[in-house]
């Protein structure tokens, strides 16, 4: 996000008193820098590394203008300058966010040099030489882009840098996840490379006291920036040389560690896993076949990327025809045209010469990844940083409208506005400090309100005493299924097995191995295919299951009504029938789920509490979810039903009766079980639903199929067709 300057001195010269004043702008001195500008109502600094090597300069503040000479056009920073001002257009296109407002802005070059930010940053804060020295003053700059990529965690000192935002996430999060990444990977013994410059040096820093934490060791640590002598690059290259590490972390620009890679690649050096900060992990020099041999392969955390559609044809309507005053242009047409233009409005400083333009060349055709606008990271960040100036001034405009005065000129209600916010912090008593910002989401703040306290993170994971006796409980279930079916295959032959229908009681047993299995998806960290997988699994195997419960009451059911006189149904309900019973109710189910993860599948899910972070995952759509619960509870009823209506067979083994206790069990559990999971906390309401899946697991496992165990193992004198089908 931007840094806001409220204390604008012009504004205030021009709207003293809520009168305007004619001043003449008196220029004390200047910098010869280009620069790309737009007047408008409210403008809007940029510095951006456009050229990526200052080569020498005159830093005399004298009447004469200070040439400063860059060299190495960066086509990379060159679009962040293009989406800021396609960003601004838009905006000003846009008369629902800035009505009768204008944008403007001024875009400078740093040189990737921090005494040339610092003029690029004096010389924004002046006037605009593009005006004449006799015209009115525009209004300052009234925030400044130059947060689009700078993740330095010494930036989040409010003490310091009091209006400065991010669009970024602060370097001290790339630590960590840096440090988390090495301990995933077991290296303990790993070099590092900064920067010579807060970038490097509060980077290692914090990654060096986060893998302290986690007993990794740090052998050296070497510094490197573009501008030092070669004498000092082979230092550090001798230093990875001598060193017996195998993992090298490279928390460094990408222009100060290019001189460095190409002393790597001169040497040969290919044995080392490089680990790389989000300055250079996307950066296109790594991948090119000079570079690659050494450092393909480099791992580390990127940017987010996303796309911004139209920007394609903006930037394809660059010319160094349409205006040849243009600042860059030119350097950007010989880059990626390859000629240079037979006039333009500035010298060409061009790291290589180029054959004339004939002046018919197009960018119609480019195939230059300059164009791809479908992946952008860094630029996205400066897109969201010139809409946030954006909103910042909406709100200005339109929530404070009713507070403030027509008659008061727009930038005075700008500086009152922001002088306010300025005077608030300042005279804030918190503890007694003197300013305070609210704690990011993953932090909470301590009774004393002056730290911010890392939250914890809550999952039921498999390291907990719940975790692990349900995984145990659900590992016990499966293997007694396991077992269970190894029994009846192995007894296939007996009176019993073949009284209980053994096809049905194998695919049933089976089911039931999925059902206890099913739990181990819902403990652990919750991820995306986790998420996807628990709920559809559990529905698809449950109803497998219940539809095997149905076979079987059917069976039972029509072997009941055979015994009546003139009644054949049991031969037209044979092994064929009851597959295709049990294969279309389990087809419906596998029907919901597909249509479940094809329109709103279930997704994880992250909610913020006070000290904690619960990590969930979300059904999606609870529609389908209760459809899921609900289809399973319908099979569930027709076989309490259907078992129900032949509870009275005359036979010993009267497999109705446990059919029947089974379901009036699992339909006890799941009704109990919805406001159960409705009221539950946190990961608690993944232990009910365990709970639940692995009570009515166990239910029909051990109604259905003790009986028949009992009898095989203790009682095998009762295992004769006499006693199955004997009369009480």
């Amino acid at each position: 996000m931007p840094v806001l300057n409220p204390l604008g001195e012009a504004s205030l010269r021009r709207f003293s008193s809520g009168h305007t004043f004619s001043f003449a702008c008196e220029l004390l001195g200047r910098f010869d820098m280009p620069s790309l500008f737009k007047a408008g109502d409210v403008m809007i600094g940029g510095i951006f590394p456009v050229f990526n090597k200052q080569e020498d300069s005159n830093a005399s503040f004298a009447k004469e203008p200070a040439e400063v000479k860059c060299a190495g056009f960066d086509l990379r920073a060159f679009r962040w300058t293009q989406v800021m001002m396609f960003t601004i257009d838009e905006i000003n296109k846009d008369s629902s966010l800035l009505p009768n407002v204008s944008l403007g802005y001024r875009i400078l070059d740093s040189c990737a040099s921090p005494t040339n930010t610092l003029r690029a940053a004096l010389t924004l804060v002046s006037s605009p030489e593009e005006i004449e020295p006799t015209a009115l003053c525009l209004p300052t700059i009234s925030a400044l882009i130059v947060s689009y990529f700078s993740t330095c965690a010494c930036l989040s000192d409010k003490g310091k840098y009091p209006t400065f935002f991010r669009t970024i996430p602060s370097d001290y999060h790339q630590a960590k996840a840096l440090a988390a990444l090495v301990k995933h990977f077991g290296w303990t013994w790993i070099g590092a490379i900064q920067s010579d410059n807060d970038y490097g040096r509060n980077g290692v820093l914090a990654f060096t006291e986060e893998v302290k934490k986690l007993g990794v060791c740090i052998a050296f640590v070497g510094t490197v920036l573009r501008t030092y002598p070669s004498s000092k690059i082979l230092d550090v290259v001798d230093m990875i040389k001598q060193s017996t590490v195998q993992v090298i972390l490279s928390f460094v620009p990408e222009g100060d560690l290019y001189p460095l890679m190409r002393e790597v690649v001169r040497q040969n050096i290919t044995h080392i896993q490089w680990i790389a900060s989000e300055a250079w992990i996307t950066a296109a020099r790594p991948s090119t076949p000079e570079i690659y041999s050494s450092f393909g392969g480099a791992i580390g955390f990127v940017v987010r990327k996303m796309a911004i559609p139209k920007l394609r044809h903006f930037l394809m309507g660059i010319s160094p025809y349409t205006d040849r005053k243009v600042a860059f242009v030119r350097d950007f047409w010989e880059k990626v045209v390859g000629c240079r233009p037979l006039s333009a409005g500035e010298p060409s400083v061009s790291e290589r010469s180029s054959k004339p333009c004939t002046g018919t060349e197009t960018l119609v055709d480019s195939q230059d990844l300059f164009f791809n606008v479908t992946q952008l990271r860094v630029s996205y960040n400066v897109y969201k940083a010139v809409y946030a100036v954006a909103h910042a001034l909406h709100r200005l405009i339109f929530c404070k409208k009713e507070r403030e005065s027509p008659m008061i000129p727009y930038a005075l209600q700008l500086f009152i506005y922001l002088f306010t916010i300025f005077a608030w912090k300042i005279a804030n008593f918190y503890s007694g400090a003197a300013d305070c910002s609210p704690c990011p989401q993953e932090y909470w703040s301590n009774d004393g309100r002056d730290q911010c306290i890392l939250k914890t993170i809550e999952f039921l994971s498999y390291h907990e005493p719940m975790g692990i006796a349900l995984t145990m409980v659900s590992l016990l279930g499966a293997c007694l299924s396991f077992a269970t079916m190894l029994v009846f295959i192995h007894y296939k032959a007996t009176p019993v097995v073949k009284a209980s229908n053994s096809e049905l009681s194998s695919l049933l047993l089976f089911s039931l191995f999925l059902c206890f299995l099913c739990p181990l998806t819902f403990i652990g960290r919750p991820t995306a295919w986790t998420c996807m997988l628990r709920h559809t699994a559990f529905g698809m195997t449950f109803a497998l299951c219940i539809s095997c419960m149905l076979g079987k009451t059917i069976v039972v059911v029509t072997a009941f009504r055979a015994t009546l006189p003139g009644n054949n149904v049991a031969g037209k309900f044979g092994p064929s029938q009851q597959r295709i019973i049990v294969c279309s109710c389990t087809v419906i189910q596998i029907f919901i789920c597909v249509l479940w993860l094809n329109l709103n599948p279930p997704y994880r899910d992250i909610r913020y509490g006070h000290r904690k972070i619960v990590l969930e995952c979300n059904t999606g759509s609870e529609t389908a979810f209760y459809a899921v619960l609900g289809y399973i509870g319908i099979l569930a009823g027709i076989c309490l039903v259907l078992a129900f209506l032949a509870r009275k067979l005359p036979d010993n083994f009267n497999e109705a009766k446990f059919i029947t206790f089974s379901m009036l069990i699992f339909c006890a559990v799941w009704i109990t079980f919805i406001p159960a999971y409705v009221s539950s906390p946190g990961k608690f309401t993944v232990a009910v639903e365990i709970f639940a899946i692995l009570s009515s697991a166990f239910g029909l496992l051990i109604c259905i199929f003790a009986p028949k165990c009992y009898i095989l193992f203790i009682k095998p004198e009762k295992n004769t067709k006499k006693h199955v089908m004997g009369r009480s």
